[in-house]
């Protein structure tokens, strides 16, 4: 029976991710374009309120789809309380599911993750703190983007 299920509720899944993760790299594409400073300035306005509120809606609505449901037990700390949070272990998509119930923070990822085809754009849309594995000053310049994120009195999102 489990087996049964699986194959019959596995292509609409499927199809149903597909097309989300397409809109939610559509939304990305629109917020980024032509935005000047690609990553070294903060999105504003219509640009940041879109990534917020669409990317955090289609991320919770895609988690859905792929059956798992979250519940928040608590307050979720604003910007002001927690310039700066950490999930842990980040190293899977479930970090995923953090970032979509706090409204699309900056994270920090590694800068070839910027290259990916369609993730790439969505994750550049988040304004990532871009790490280099090959740049030997990459963490000291890390530490410093961040405590400037931090320390900008709400110009950045929150960064994770």
């Amino acid at each position: 029976q489990t087996v049964l299920q699986g194959i019959i509720l596995f292509p609409p899944r499927a199809i149903c991710i597909v097309f989300i993760v397409l809109l939610a790299w559509l939304f990305a594409s629109v917020a980024t374009f032509r935005h000047p400073g690609k990553g070294s300035v903060p999105l504003k306005g219509w640009r940041r309120r879109m990534i917020q509120t669409t990317l955090s809606c289609l991320t919770r609505t895609l988690f859905s789809v792929m059956g798992f449901q979250v519940i928040v037990k608590g307050k979720i700390a604003s910007l002001q309380e927690a310039p700066i949070f950490v999930a842990a272990p980040h190293s899977s998509f479930f970090d995923a599911i953090i970032s979509a119930l706090t409204g699309m923070p900056s994270i920090v990822s590694r800068a070839e993750n910027l290259s990916t085809p369609v993730f790439g754009t969505i994750l550049s849309s988040l304004q990532p703190v871009s790490v280099s594995r090959h740049d030997p000053d990459s963490r000291k310049n890390t530490v410093t983007e961040i405590t400037k994120r931090a320390l900008s009195k709400g110009q950045w999102p929150q960064v994770m």
